[in-house]
């Protein structure tokens, strides 16, 4: 079975019925609806709460039905994908350009389980990914200048025809050689004004779960 897939399917295991659940996106996300839906087919009651409109579009496909986070009070558990995850939990996501619904999501959730393959695992963030971060439009190169002079090489996603996210924004990815202090560049990207969001997730993730070859591991914050 493809890793992501078993980890994905693994992480269903802790949804029972009565839950809100956030739906995450990307490709893991994708395996988990897949599977929340067919656990709905046998009887799971649950409502979810999609964090895209490709996340939307897939749980009406999968028959998991939906509601708006502001219809809930709170989201009991999200399941999502990411980017890379380093020993504290730290996460980079949004390489899809949902960060900013998922974050949101994961913010108002007790429980944020995240579902990678073992590719994903590094022991300081940036090593192979990106930095995802959702800017405004307008003055969005003044933005990418006051972006780089913290350190990495910035690059519209998308180029010459820049991706839109679900909320009109746009996405630089930001490369930088290592995020030794995640949590002090948190700071430093949300002072720089036409920052809407980063794709640093700190202290949000409470399990992992890692499709690796012969099966999944699960990690828990203590």
């Amino acid at each position: 079975m493809d890793k992501k897939k078993a980890a994905a399917e693994r992480a269903v295991e802790f949804v029972q019925s009565g839950m809100v659940v956030g739906l995450g996106t990307g490709s893991t996300a994708y395996f988990a609806i897949e599977a929340l839906g067919r656990r709905v087919k046998e009887g799971l009651d649950i409502t979810g709460v999609a964090t895209s409109i490709g996340t939307e579009l897939l749980a009406k496909k999968f028959g998991v039905p939906l509601v708006s986070l502001d219809e809930v009070k709170l989201i009991d558990i999200t399941i999502d994908g990411a980017d890379e995850v380093d020993p504290q939990f730290n996460l980079i996501k949004g390489m899809g350009g949902a960060l900013l619904r998922e974050k949101i999501v994961a913010y108002a959730s007790l429980e944020e389980i995240i579902v990678v393959d073992d590719s994903k695992l590094v022991d300081v963030l940036g090593t192979c990914s990106p930095l995802p971060i959702e800017v405004a439009p307008f003055g969005h190169k003044l933005t990418k200048t006051a972006l780089e002079d913290l350190g990495c090489q910035a690059r519209l996603k998308g180029g010459e025809k820049p991706l839109k996210t679900d909320n009109g924004n746009l996405i630089y990815e930001c490369k930088f050689e290592q995020i030794e202090d995640p949590e002090f560049l948190e700071i430093e990207i949300h002072l720089i004004p036409g920052v809407v969001e980063s794709g640093l997730f700190i202290d949000l993730a409470t399990k992992v779960v890692i499709g690796q070859e012969g099966g999944t591991q699960l990690r828990a914050k203590n």
